[in-house]
């Protein structure tokens, strides 16, 4: 943002860093989490650790660990341990986490023996509870919520594929949600289908919504479009205040928005940007060699679609990767 005519004194710098610099923000790195979806959580201790770190000397506000998923429900995963994350796995790692960054585990509706595998916050080193739902099961995720909640834990609710849902069927939706005892509500582009616009007038929504019920929005962008900085920072100046973000951008598909980009941008003096950039240098260039994630045009194609992206990630993973007419091909064909 510049002042009026393309001014560029102290003056215009000075409202470039008043409208960055908002202390009520707060970033969320959702690096091991999102990421793990593309090595199906099987992240070494050293690598999760090193993030930990990262966070830590970053000054991001809480780091999500991975997933509290229901071993009875993927009884024959071969999944790594931050599918599940268990106490012993995440105190492996953090040990009584002496730091500041607050811990998050994300608990998907119907995927989660919340009752149990859900301990007490005072027994547990996690202090987030994300729960992330589709909007038919909605009724469940409150329980999830209504759980954690009275288990000690902050929380957030997550609707998942939010580009597919129907205006009644959203409105229904978050009236529910907000008579609920959640803390945070977020507007979640899934697919990497939204433009700015339409991130704007969600956030809009939920931000009525939200403030009216004492509580906040966030924002969790994927960048099929190479849109997710863009719209996060577009739902942040319309009252958005948590911001997902990820390191080096790692998640499913086409990843998420840049820790380092969120980061760089906000102008307030906790974060830091030079512990993000060694740790992009020493764990996410090597990791690049060995899996793919990122933009290309398979995942444009399914983010324009405003389907789920498993069809890009499968020829992704497949020997004509870059094959991107026949790949364009056949999702026109499945459009017809």
């Amino acid at each position: 943002m510049t002042a009026q005519g393309g001014d560029t004194s102290d003056t215009a710098r000075h409202i470039d860093s008043w409208v960055t610099f908002r202390p009520e923000l707060k970033v969320l790195d959702c690096t091991i989490r999102d990421g793990g979806l593309m090595n199906d959580h099987q992240f070494e201790d050293s690598f999760v650790k090193r993030v930990y770190d990262t966070a830590v000397a970053a000054g991001v506000d809480c780091m999500e660990l991975g997933y509290k998923a229901d071993r009875k429900v993927f009884v024959d995963s071969k999944s790594g341990p931050w599918k599940f994350c268990t106490e012993d796995d995440v105190r492996r790692v953090v040990g009584e986490n002496p730091s500041g960054v607050k811990l998050s585990v994300m608990a998907d509706a119907e995927r989660t023996d919340y009752h149990t595998d859900i301990l007490p916050r005072d027994q547990s080193v996690i202090s987030v509870i994300r729960v992330a739902s589709y909007v038919h099961q909605v009724p469940t995720a409150i329980d999830m919520i209504k759980d954690a909640h009275d288990k000690g834990y902050e929380t957030t609710f997550n609707l998942m594929a939010l580009s597919t849902v129907q205006e009644r069927d959203l409105d229904d939706a978050l009236e529910v949600v907000m008579a609920s005892p959640v803390d945070v509500v977020y507007v979640v582009d899934s697919f990497g289908s939204f433009y700015s616009e339409q991130i704007r007038e969600l956030t809009g929504k939920f931000v009525k919504m939200a403030h009216a019920a004492g509580k906040e929005v966030g924002i969790h962008a994927h960048n099929n479009q190479q849109l997710a900085y863009a719209n996060t920072i577009e739902a942040m100046l319309s009252g958005a205040t948590w911001l997902d973000s990820t390191i080096a951008g790692l998640g499913r598909g086409a990843g998420n928005c840049p820790t380092e980009l969120i980061v760089g941008f906000l102008k307030n003096p906790k974060f830091h940007l030079r512990p993000v950039l060694e740790c992009v240098q020493d764990l996410l260039v090597p990791l690049s060699k060995e899996i793919d994630w990122g933009y290309s045009i398979p995942y444009m194609l399914t983010g324009q679609l405003n389907i789920h992206p498993r069809m890009a990630m499968a020829v992704r993973d497949s020997d004509t990767p870059d094959n991107y007419v026949e790949f364009y091909d056949r999702l026109q064909e499945g459009a017809d």
